[in-house]
Order: C-alpha cells, then structure tokens, then sequence
C-alpha cells in the first residue's frame, strides 16, 4: 500500500472522529488508459474536505459537485469514461473507463483497525459487503491489490512485497527511508558491528547472522527483493550465493562494471550455476547518471517500480471480476 492511500485512512479516520460523514472512493476496475491503478483511494467529506485520487482531476470535481447536494446512503457502483463525450469531459485518456465503489461512512470504527494494521505494517484485507455494507478486516498472505465481484470487495493493506538489504551503509539508509512508500516492508542484516552501530535510518527489522544464513532463513519468495549494498564482497558474495538460488523477484549488487564482472567470476565458483549468476542484477539500478548515495537509491527504487509493474500489467484484469450486482449503478452523463 502506497503513502498516498494510507493518507486517505488517516485523514478518514479523523474527519469521522470529528463526527463528519464521508464517502470513501474505490477504484475497482479500469480499461485503458485508465490515470490511477485498481486499489487507489479518494475520501471526500460532507463539508467539501478530501484527499487522495482517483484520476487526474476531473473525476473528483466531478464527485464533488454531486455530493454536495445529495450525499450517498448506501454503497454505489458509478461508471466513467463510457462514451468519447465522456472521456473528453472527464479528461480520461483515449479509451480510458473507470469504476468506482462509492460507499459513504459515518463511524470512524469502520476504519479505525485497518488504519491501526497499516501503520504496525501488517499485512490485511478488507472484506466489504456490497449488499450490507458491513466490512472485516482480517489478516492474510494474499498477492493481489483487489478483487472485485457482485458480492464484495476484497482489498489487500499493508507492505505487500518484503524488502531485504544486506550492508547497512548510506544508500541503505536512503533506500530503507524511501522504500515503505513504494509497498515494501524493509528489512536488514549486516554481520558488521560497527555498521549496525551507526544506522542512521530509523525503523527496521533487523536480521541477525551471517548473510547467508539470514537470505536462508529470510525464504525469499516471488515479492521478496534482495539487494547487497556493503561495498564489501566478503559480505555480498555470501547473500548473493544463497539469494541467486531462491524465487526471489530481484537480486541485486551494487559496484561498477568491472566489479560486476569479477563478481560473476566469483559466484561461479560457489556452486552456482551460470542461469543463476545471470539472475542478478548488476550494477544495481537504472542508469540516471546518479552519484550521490540518495540518487543511487532512487535508481535502484526506480527499476524496482519498472520491473514490478512490467510483471504485473496483466494481473489488473485477471484479479477484478465483475458480474450482475444489486449496488446501483451510476453512469456519469
């Protein structure tokens, strides 16, 4: 789950402790072009507050000016960007169609827990009966964002892709810093005393061992990340040795080129196979000439945003099915 959307609940929360009515916005499936992803969160009070998106704009002024006279009782399913009218009127790019789950809320115990779960960073789904609008929020290892169909909305909370870096030094203090606002629970092992010593970054969970024993006992699976950020092969070398043979979406290695190469040299030596050694990604990062530790690490968040949503354009479909619904639907003249 994203900064943006977790901001959504924080603001809810204390707009329905002020004792304020809301309605919070949902998108539930898209086709296109659509501006925001499946999941994404827009809360708007009867007293003209909001935040977060939903679209580029237009959509919420679009929701705005209608709430403002006859705010929702019950849960609805509104449409956007059916015609080219539409889509023009709404600032939708071409062949861009939305759907929204507009469901209003008055009593912040409705949001309460699922914000309390995200902050603790756990890992939770809300179950929201579209008939009733009665909500469970419960705690799963689910891998989708939403799924959606006649009945309810099932809408997965919380960091759902663990992050492990190995060496505790500047660029892992900047990516660990910037890495839960991109969906990533983080977590760190670097044997070095002295390292561990000077973390400078806060709030991690910290794995204990040697390199290879903790990616062993860490169980790396397909939205786990693994990057060796020590400058030191003698601690790389032993994370990567073991991460290369996992499920592990990404492994990567910071150093230049020519370490790179000498790198490769070495984990063919440790009884990895050269499919294996060709798994890791080095040098770390998509090349935005950057040199400074922040820009490495923003280089390094930038081709993990690229390579997940290149893995999951297609998962957007599959993962949200709509069928008949008794919630009222509402296309948008």
């Amino acid at each position: 789950m994203n900064a943006v959307d977790y901001q959504v609940l924080k603001s809810a929360v204390g707009w329905l402790r002020q004792g304020k009515r809301l309605v919070l916005a949902t998108v539930v499936r898209n086709w296109g072009s659509a501006p925001r992803p499946l999941g994404s969160l827009f809360a708007l009070t009867a007293d003209g507050d909001f935040t977060g998106s939903v679209s580029g704009g237009c959509i919420e002024d679009d929701l705005m000016q209608r709430f403002a006279t006859a705010f929702p009782q019950q849960i609805e399913l509104v449409r956007y960007g059916i015609s080219a009218e539409q889509m023009r009127r709404f600032g939708l790019p071409c062949g861009g169609t939305l759907e929204l789950v507009i469901e209003p809320l008055s009593d912040a115990a409705a949001l309460t827990p699922l914000l309390e779960a995200v902050a603790e960073r756990r890992l939770v789904q809300r179950r929201l009966n579209l008939r009733t609008g009665a909500a469970l929020i419960e705690p799963t290892e689910a891998d989708f964002a939403l799924r959606f169909n006649d009945e309810e909305l099932v809408q997965v909370f919380g960091p759902r892709w663990r992050l492990l870096i190995i060496g505790a030094g500047q660029v892992s203090e900047y990516l660990a810093q910037m890495a839960p606002a991109l969906d990533f629970s983080v977590y760190l092992n670097d044997p070095r005393e002295e390292q561990r010593r000077n973390w400078q970054a806060g709030q991690v969970t910290w794995l204990d061992g040697m390199p290879d024993d903790a990616v062993l006992a860490f169980a790396p699976d397909r939205r786990t990340v693994i990057v060796t950020l020590s400058h030191d092969p003698k601690v790389d070398d032993m994370a990567l040795m073991e991460a290369l043979k996992t499920d592990a979406f990404y492994v990567g290695a910071i150093g230049s080129m020519a370490s790179t190469v000498a790198r490769k040299e070495r984990l063919l030596m440790l009884d990895l196979s050269p499919e294996q050694v060709d798994r890791l990604h080095a040098p770390i990062g998509l090349s935005i000439l950057s040199r400074s530790p922040a820009e490495i690490a923003v280089s390094i968040l930038a081709e993990l945003v690229l390579l997940r949503n290149r893995g999951s354009a297609g998962v957007a479909a599959s993962s949200c099915v709509i069928g008949d619904t008794d919630v009222r639907m509402v296309e948008r003249p």
